[in-house]
């Protein structure tokens, strides 16, 4: 998978064209951000100001970048992200980015599955409409959360494998885009599948004939249970699978070494830096078959 190239990196002081405000202390905010965008993909993020009493920025996915623009969605959880929530449209402030390597569609096999849960919708929400714009379709997302979701919903109308309930919801934002989706939760949210984003995933791998489930390639951006119910699942049905990690950053850059996880490799374990060597990497390096399934990437660290 490419790595962040320092050229492509941009310090940009950028403006704020819209905040919208979500259910759950959840923010979208657009920013006019040219040299950002237009060197941004899916998968990358950006390292955000978070306020004068903040000494160090916060890693934010990027959630769309079309034209001169980019959005972040992001939970106010804290000092740094309460203050991103008090922006108002016309604000100034500092962005460094686009950071990380990309998803890369399989070519040999151009069905693509997408999970996202919670933080991690945005990475896979930018990848499914770049799948969109890009002609390399289908491609199928489900999306979790167990707070309402930050974006509009509705009834599915598009058909999905597997999916068949009439009751079930999807994001209108992906249907509009022509992007089959379905929505899962654990926390009752009216019209989602009860259980893990990877439940309805199996049944949807399960729908397919032996011809397509051959051609399909699995993507996910979560929490870490997440992800590693993700590599089970690639692994069952032997199925290829990126996976774009969450980690705590220092630096963003590269230069701390704040953010390493252990990386299984052919010369054996290696440390990482989630930042620049990813965020994404294949599950199979992650998560390694074997005895050592339990442990969550960077479990050594704590």
């Amino acid at each position: 998978m490419p790595r962040t190239e320092p050229a492509n990196l941009r310090v940009e002081q950028v403006r704020v064209t819209a905040h919208q405000r979500r259910p759950g202390a959840q923010h979208i905010l657009e920013f006019l951000a040219p040299e950002i965008a237009a060197r941004a993909r899916p998968g990358q993020f950006v390292h955000i100001e978070c306020g004068p009493e903040c000494l160090l920025r916060r890693p934010m996915s990027i959630l769309s970048a079309q034209g001169d623009k980019i959005e972040i969605l992001f939970k106010q959880v804290g000092h740094g992200t309460g203050w991103l929530a008090a922006r108002k449209v016309g604000d100034s402030l500092s962005l460094i980015g686009p950071i990380g390597n990309t998803f890369q569609p399989d070519t040999d096999r151009p069905l693509h599955l997408l999970l996202g849960g919670g933080v991690g919708l945005p990475p896979i929400l930018f990848f499914a409409e770049w799948l969109h714009r890009h002609g390399a379709m289908p491609a199928w997302v489900i999306a979790g959360s167990e707070v309402p979701f930050p974006l509009a919903t509705r009834t599915a109308h598009l058909p999905l494998p597997g999916m068949e309930s009439p009751r079930m919801h999807s994001l209108v934002r992906l249907e509009r885009s022509g992007v089959a989706n379905r929505l899962a939760s654990l926390a009752g949210l009216p019209g989602c599948f009860t259980g893990q984003v990877t439940e309805p995933a199996e049944n949807l791998i399960l729908a397919l004939d032996p011809r397509d489930r051959n051609r399909l390639s699995l993507y996910a951006c979560g929490p870490t249970p997440m992800l590693r119910a993700t590599a089970a699942l690639a692994a069952r049905y032997k199925l290829p699978c990126q996976l774009s990690l969450e980690e705590y950053m220092a630096c963003g850059i590269g230069g701390c070494a704040g953010c390493t996880v252990k990386i299984a490799t052919a010369t054996g374990p290696a440390m990482k830096r989630v930042c620049v060597d990813g965020p994404i990497f294949e599950a199979a390096e992650v998560f390694p078959p074997g005895p050592r399934e339990e442990e969550r990437p960077g479990s050594e660290l704590d």
